[in-house]
């Protein structure tokens, strides 16, 4: 039904993950194949692609779905359909930002410092000259292929680059002024197909599926069983979604608890836990939340 293409590159590992999470796992005859399929009667076909080609492909009706930077969508100005972002970069579950920034001794200390006529060189352009122009800023920007940062300052006096920590500008000798854009994976559609109402209720089933296998991540379901007289202490120690929840059990004064906790804190919480008089303390795995 629908056609998908997904990013290749630095996209590609966590984006193949999320969709294996989300019980969309891609299939495909080697890690270099373009070609892919995904056991789902929702979904005919899938082709990876560079993140930056994709927005253009879904507009033109290559493609039904697609996932992409927000940098990508923003950059080429495509014609389509944002069903929302995908809390997921490369490495972490956070943005990435798309930095201004100068040699680490540029006297610069913000863009309004920067003298007209600057280089400045970058993969993203037509982004690029919008900031500046914002800014009142004329410039000479030059596309980059490539080792962006390493041009500083010899070829180019600022580089407009992608980053999610920062430490590779840092490494090479770079400073950042500004943020340009905040960026995070976006899940886009093609205009047409959207309006479609049997392709875009697929849309949003998958769409539903990846939120779900997202918001998951790093959650543990934590069950545990506490008597009447230690309850009030056990509750206050539990994160949830909104509120544990809380059972009486039969034939005495205690209770089943069940609440949705940080995966991060189970080694504290559960002694802790124990020591207020919580039994039978049991973690399980979530595959998906869905609000």
């Amino acid at each position: 039904m629908l056609t998908v293409v997904l990013p290749k590159g630095s996209l590609e590992a966590a984006t193949l993950a999320l969709f294996e999470h989300a019980d969309l796992a891609v299939q495909r005859s080697s890690d270099v194949e373009y070609r892919a399929t995904i056991d789902d009667p929702r979904v005919a076909g899938v082709r990876i692609l560079r993140p930056q080609e994709i927005p253009r492909y879904v507009a033109e009706g290559l493609f039904d779905l697609g996932v992409t930077g927000r940098d990508w969508d923003e950059e080429t100005g495509a014609d389509v359909v944002t069903l929302g972002e995908l809390a997921y970069s490369k490495t972490t579950g956070r943005s990435v930002r798309l930095v201004l920034a100068v040699a680490v001794d540029d006297p610069a200390t913000s863009v309004d410092d920067l003298r007209d006529g600057l280089r400045v060189h970058t993969e993203y352009p037509a982004l690029t000259r919008r900031y500046l122009a914002d800014h009142g800023l004329t410039a000479d920007v030059s596309l980059s292929y490539g080792a962006t940062e390493a041009k500083v300052p010899d070829i180019a006096d600022a580089v407009v680059e992608l980053t999610e920590t920062g430490r590779a500008l840092r490494a090479a000798g770079l400073r950042i002024l500004d943020t340009v854009l905040t960026s995070s994976t976006v899940l886009i559609a093609n205009p047409a197909a959207h309006r479609d109402p049997e392709r875009r209720r697929a849309m949003e089933q998958l769409h539903t599926l990846l939120d779900g296998a997202l918001e998951a991540r790093g959650k543990v379901l934590l069950k545990l069983n506490v008597d009447d007289a230690a309850l009030t202490r056990v509750l206050e120690l539990l994160p949830a979604l909104k509120a544990p929840t809380v059972s009486k059990l039969s034939g005495g004064d205690a209770y089943a608890v069940e609440s949705v906790v940080a995966k991060a804190e189970i080694n504290t919480l559960i002694p802790a836990l124990r020591e207020q008089g919580a039994t039978g303390i049991i973690e399980i795995p979530i595959a998906k939340i869905v609000h």
